[in-house]
C-alpha cells in the first residue's frame, strides 16, 4: 500500500510517499480501505519530534473509510467508519480497535467524518469533561477559527452556554457566523480586560495566550488547555483551576458528534483538501498556525 513514513524528524520535506505493507487486524480491530485522514498539530510535532516516536513511523490519527475485513463483532465488510487509527492513518489502509471506532452516518461524507475525530473530540472533551460546561453558563474559546476551537465554540452553543470567541480580524465574520454572541480580536484588544467571569475559557493556541486567560475567569471557573502547561498557580490564586489533557477515544461521544454534523446542527469546516502526494504542502499550511478549520488528506 501507499504511505508516508516517517523515518527521519524534520522539516515538511522528510515527508515521503512510499509503497509498505498493508497492517494486519489483530483480534478486536477492523482493517480499514482509508478514503480521507486528517491532518492536525500533532502530525508535525511529530515530524519535528517535539512528540517523539520510535521511528519509522506512518503519521495520522484519525481516519474514515470502509471496512475490508473485521475480527470484531458488530463490524462487517463494506461498513463505513471512521475513527482513530492504530499505527497510522496517512495510509491506504489502516487498522483500528472497534472501541476507536464509530459508524460514519451516511449524511457525511469521508472528508467530514475524517476531520472529526481528534478535533471533535477534542473540543467535546475540553469543555463538557473537564470544564463540565451547563446550559446558561459562559465559554470563552481561544483560537475559535481553528480546527478545534471552531467545533467547540458550536458545541458551547448547542449546549445553551454563552460563547465568546477570540482571533484575528480576518476570522470574525468567519467566528460570528458559528453563533458567537461575542468576538473578541486579539490583535486590537486585550483579552484579559474584555472578558470577565467566563466559566469555562478553552485555550488551543497556547504559548502567551494561556495566562492571559486566567483573568477572565471567574473565581471557580476552569480554563482547560491543549497548547501548553496549565498555568496551576495563577489559576489557583484566582480561585480557579487550570488543566491539560489530551482527548481519548470514546465511540460513543464520536457517534453524537457526527449525528449533530449530520442532522446540520454542527458544521465542520474544511479548509482544505490535498491528495496524499501533497502530504508537504498540508504539513507546511498547518505549521503555519493560521488555518480556518480543519486540512484533510483524500486518499
Amino acid at each position: 500500500m501507499r504511505a508516508v513514513v516517517l523515518h527521519e524528524t524534520g522539516g515538511p520535506e522528510v515527508l515521503h510517499v512510499e509503497e509498505t505493507a498493508a497492517p494486519e487486524p489483530e483480534e478486536g480491530e477492523v482493517l480499514v480501505r482509508v478514503h480521507a485522514a486528517s491532518v492536525n498539530p500533532i502530525d508535525w510535532k511529530i515530524r519535528r519530534g517535539i512528540r517523539p516516536r520510535d521511528l519509522p513511523v506512518i503519521l495520522g490519527n484519525d481516519f474514515a473509510g470502509t471496512v475490508e475485513r473485521s475480527r470484531v463483532d458488530g463490524y462487517a465488510e463494506g461498513d463505513a467508519v471512521f475513527g482513530f487509527a492504530r499505527g497510522g492513518g496517512y495510509a491506504e489502509h489502516a487498522v483500528a480497535p472497534a472501541t476507536g471506532v464509530a459508524r460514519k452516518p451516511a449524511e457525511l461524507s469521508y472528508t467530514q467524518a475524517a476531520a472529526l475525530p481528534v478535533a471533535g473530540l477534542t473540543a467535546w472533551q475540553a469543555i463538557f469533561d473537564h470544564g463540565n460546561l451547563q446550559s446558561g453558563q459562559t465559554l470563552l474559546v481561544a483560537g475559535a477559527a481553528g480546527g478545534v476551537g471552531h467545533l467547540a465554540v458550536q458545541f458551547g452553543k448547542h449546549a445553551g452556554a454563552r460563547v465568546i470567541g477570540t482571533g484575528s480580524a480576518r476570522n470574525r465574520e468567519f467566528v460570528l457566523g458559528l453563533g458567537v454572541d461575542e468576538y473578541v480580536d486579539y490583535t486590537s484588544q486585550d483579552v484579559a480586560e474584555t472578558v470577565k467571569d467566563a466559566d469555562v475559557a478553552f485555550d488551543t493556541v497556547g504559548g502567551e495566550t494561556t495566562k492571559t486567560l486566567i483573568p477572565t475567569l471567574r473565581e471557580g471557573g476552569v480554563l482547560v488547555t491543549i497548547a501548553a502547561e496549565p498555568p496551576e498557580q495563577e489559576a489557583a490564586a484566582k480561585g480557579a483551576l487550570a488543566t491539560a489533557f489530551s482527548a481519548s477515544p470514546k465511540p460513543d461521544q464520536l457517534a453524537e458528534i457526527a449525528g449533530l454534523v449530520a442532522s446540520g446542527e454542527v458544521n465542520v469546516e474544511i479548509a482544505q483538501t490535498f491528495p496524499l502526494d501533497q502530504v508537504v504542502q498540508a504539513h507546511e499550511l498547518s505549521e503555519a498556525g493560521h488555518t480556518r478549520g480543519k486540512l484533510v488528506l483524500e486518499i
